[in-house]
């Protein structure tokens, strides 16, 4: 039993907690750091040998006294153990925490060991990783089990199992697959939870043979026989039993929530991905406790550091500002009545619903992000068909939004609190609406991925995001100008949908007994000809399908399969009727539209149908622009190749041999900018970018992470040096022959290599250079419904001309 009383005990000795341990030592506050390991820093310390830690974001400076570079996991740990030793930190290892109780005064924290240790205040710093999921089967003690990996090299022709569908299971089966047997059990049929790098990755390693892998299979039991593991797992109902050397199982981490409740820190909502309710100085809902670093919500190691030197000296009684108040003061410069981060942040979760549970902490991460706009009267904030991806918040003044052409009339007044670009947030597609500024206006802009992230964070975000897209998907696309009565009405039958890649949304013969309207994803119809599904229409965002059927209130006449994750609303087909019969001009839209799919193309789909097949498997339709080659007429002089190097300082974006093709037409690697971009998915300098005509591009922030490369599904993406100067031209190369290797293998050499993908070549005003400077016209790009197009009008004359 401890007497002593501290001013502050820390619990946990990640980034967060070392860093608040180290500026205690510095100032001498009388501190304990209890790290449950018997070393600090256990989430570093199990990154596998060797990884490079990045130091993000970088925007963001280091207050930490604690330094921290980018570097090798080993020299980061080399570094902070040192600077703990010199400062003399009051460490005690192997202390994990039990209970937090507090009186009157001060809190007692309860070890394992029994001992209790008595603090003023305590700062909770412990991460997330502490708690791995375990497989719960008998025998896991045995020794065979793991649930890291530290080296992938200490293992070395052996028989791995890996147990676990996400990214760490993913990448560590990948690692050890190199110089072992691995065997991946998989409780899913699939790997949909991993980033799409990871997916790709593994199952290209699974056809190649290099994985074997048991999908909806489970462990049951582990046994020792002869110095080896026998593990029997359930698969799919059948029993089966592996022969190994090791057992690593990546199933995750049980999040401590339960503990921080028996603390008595409250949560912003009931969902698992909910945040504790923090002050902006990090303090939790009882006094004198702190959250801080990831299990504040803070995953980055920056933040951590800086969080932790932050709240000792809020203890101290010498608080600072947080060290992106000036940041956010940049931003906010201009705004009526924010005269401090505190009162902008009290104003804009008060003037706008959607921000105002989300708490002080999450508000500032998002203001970072966010722009803060002040548009002229009658300005364009962006037109129909744009390609931006903006969120907009309305902080004052009033939007105009004029919906499509078709309704140039119908202008939807939006005021102070509302939002809009909502919409393309979840469709990812150019923008159906004008939106236009009024008087007064103060707007702001936040990136799409941004807004996202806190929706998957506060329930309530979600569900108004959800509330309201379902009212414009009415109100807005479906049945413009449908009166506030209707419009409920309509709100109240209609149910919402997501559907996986693959998945069929309904097929032919099932009772066409609704509508889906499409908020995101795409769809192929298909109809059987001579026996085969032959698709003959592609449907994106914004569009539906189902309609005829469901006014003639027959059997479905084709079958409508996701090919990329899709969301609908879906309309029951007696609503759906009752719409159309108080508004005509959809009926006459839905007699259009089954006119163009389903007659003037029908001969031209029947022939080219495997074509299209072809395309849709390979996702063409994720896209917004492919580029195609007519192998039929294309002469293989690689001017599109060497156009594209010449354009991007060397480095070519495009590989005109690489990839698929069927009949006469290639499919090469190169971009598709596709809707929702893998790329962008943790992209840590946020450097990848939509412009407003929809090209996907990489600026001048890369670090050269190589998560986009990762992450990509479709290998378009490479790391490459700058290219020398004066490496010659194009004209040069076909004239004198100069060999292109003295100056670089595609700008593989030496130098800080960054993500080079194709741009479209936004930059030039006559388009992409390698459809330009095809002789032939071989070379064409398009978005997927106008690539779908020509591909049948190239493919329906050459076979006129075979014929």
């Amino acid at each position: 039993m401890k007497n002593f009383v501290y001013r502050v005990a820390i619990v946990g000795g990640g980034p967060a907690g070392l860093s608040a341990a180290i500026r205690a030592a510095e100032t001498g506050l009388s501190h304990i750091l209890l790290e449950a390991e018997s070393h600090l820093s256990n989430t570093i310390h199990r990154f596998q040998k060797g990884k490079y830690v990045m130091a993000e974001p970088v925007r963001l400076p280091l207050r930490s006294s604690l330094a921290f570079e980018a570097g090798s996991r080993e020299s980061i740990l080399e570094a902070w153990s040192s600077e703990a030793a010199r400062l003399e930190v009051n460490v005690r290892r192997n202390s994990p925490v039990t209970s937090i109780d507090k009186d009157a005064e001060n809190f007692s924290v309860k070890l394992a060991d029994g001992d209790i240790i008595c603090a003023e205040t305590v700062i909770l710093a412990f991460g997330l990783q502490g708690q791995p999921n375990k497989l719960n089967i008998e025998g896991e003690t045995l020794g065979f089990v793991d649930y890291h990996l530290d080296d992938p090299d200490e293992f070395d022709d052996q028989a791995i199992v890996v147990v676990g569908a996400g990214d760490s299971a993913l990448e560590t089966a990948l690692d050890l697959a190199e110089h072992n047997r691995v065997i991946l059990i998989n409780r899913r049929d699939d790997f949909y939870r991993a980033a799409a790098g990871n997916r790709n990755a593994i199952l290209e390693a699974i056809a190649d043979g290099r994985i074997e892998c048991f999908y909806n299979s489970v462990p049951r039991l582990i046994e020792a026989q002869d110095d080896r593991a026998r593990l029997e797992i359930d698969t799919s109902g059948e029993m089966a039993e592996i022969i190994c050397d090791k057992i690593i199982a990546r199933l995750g981490a049980s999040h401590p929530r339960a503990f921080l409740e028996s603390c008595g820190i409250v949560f912003s909502d009931e969902e698992a991905t909910a945040l504790p309710v923090l002050d902006s100085r990090y303090q939790s809902t009882v006094k004198n406790l702190y959250v801080i670093g990831s299990l504040a919500g803070y995953p980055l190691i920056k933040q951590a550091l800086n969080q932790g030197f932050e709240v000792i000296e809020q203890i101290r009684g010498k608080p600072v500002q947080p060290v992106e108040d000036q940041l956010l003061l940049d931003k906010l410069i201009g705004m009526p009545g924010a005269d401090t981060v505190e009162t902008a942040l009290i104003k804009i979760s008060g003037t706008i619903p959607l921000f105002d549970s989300t708490g002080a902490r999450p508000l500032r991460e998002l203001l970072l992000e966010s722009l803060v706009l002040y548009p002229d009267p009658g300005a364009t904030v962006f037109r129909e068909s744009d390609y931006s991806d903006s969120f907009y918040s309305i902080l004052s003044g009033e939007i105009f939004i004029h919906l499509p052409e078709e309704n140039p009339d119908l202008i939807i007044r939006l005021e102070a609190g509302e939002f809009f670009g909502d919409s393309e947030l979840i469709s990812g597609r150019r923008r159906t609406v004008t939106a236009v500024a009024g008087e007064n206006c103060i707007l702001i802009e936040t990136p799409r991925l941004a807004i996202k992230k806190l929706g998957a964070t506060h329930r309530t975000v979600a569900d108004i995001l959800e509330k309201t897209g379902v009212e414009r998907a009415i109100r807005w696309y479906l049945a413009p100008g449908l009166p506030d009565d209707e419009c409920k009405t309509l709100e109240r039958s209609v149910s919402c949908h997501c559907f996986e890649t693959g998945t069929n949304l309904f097929q032919a013969g099932d009772a066409g007994n609704s509508v889906h309207f499409i908020r995101s994803g795409a769809v192929t119809v298909t109809r059987t000809v001579d026996g085969h599904e032959v698709p003959y229409r592609l449907v994106t965002a914004g569009d539906y399908v189902g309609g005829w059927d469901a006014l003639a209130d027959s059997v479905r006449r084709a079958t409508a399969c996701a090919t990329a994750e899709t969301s609908t609303v879906e309309i029951p087909g007696d609503d759906f009727r009752w719409l159309l019969e108080r508004h005509p001009e959809l009926r006459r839209n839905l007699h259009a539209n089954f006119l163009a799919y389903h007659a003037d193309n029908t001969e031209a789909i029947q022939q080219n149908g495997e074509i299209i097949s072809f395309l849709m498997e390979q996702g063409v339709g994720e896209g917004t622009d492919v580029l195609l080659i007519d192998e039929s007429i294309c002469t293989r002089c690689d001017n599109c190749e060497k156009a594209c190097a010449d354009t991007h300082g060397g480095i070519s974006r495009l590989n005109r041999e690489a990839g698929p093709t069927f009949a006469s037409i290639h499919l090469p690697t190169s971009c598709r900018h596709c809707v929702q971009p893998h790329c962008m998915t943790e992209c840590p300098p946020n450097a990848i970018h939509r412009a407003a005509n929809g090209e996907v591009f990489i600026d001048d922030t890369c670090i050269g992470c190589g998560n986009c490369v990762q992450n990509c599904p479709y290998d378009v993406i490479h790391l490459a040096s700058d290219q020398p100067e004066n490496k010659p031209g194009l004209w040069a190369r076909l004239l004198f022959g100069f060999d292109e290797t003295a100056f670089g293998d595609n700008g593989a050499g030496g130098g800080h290599k960054k993500a080079v993908k194709c741009d479209m070549c936004k930059d030039l005003s006559g388009g992409p250079a390698c459809v330009s400077a095809c002789p032939t016209g071989a070379a064409f790009r398009g978005d997927p419904e106008h690539t779908l197009f020509n591909t049948l009008k190239r493919s329906g004359k050459q076979l006129q001309e075979e014929s």
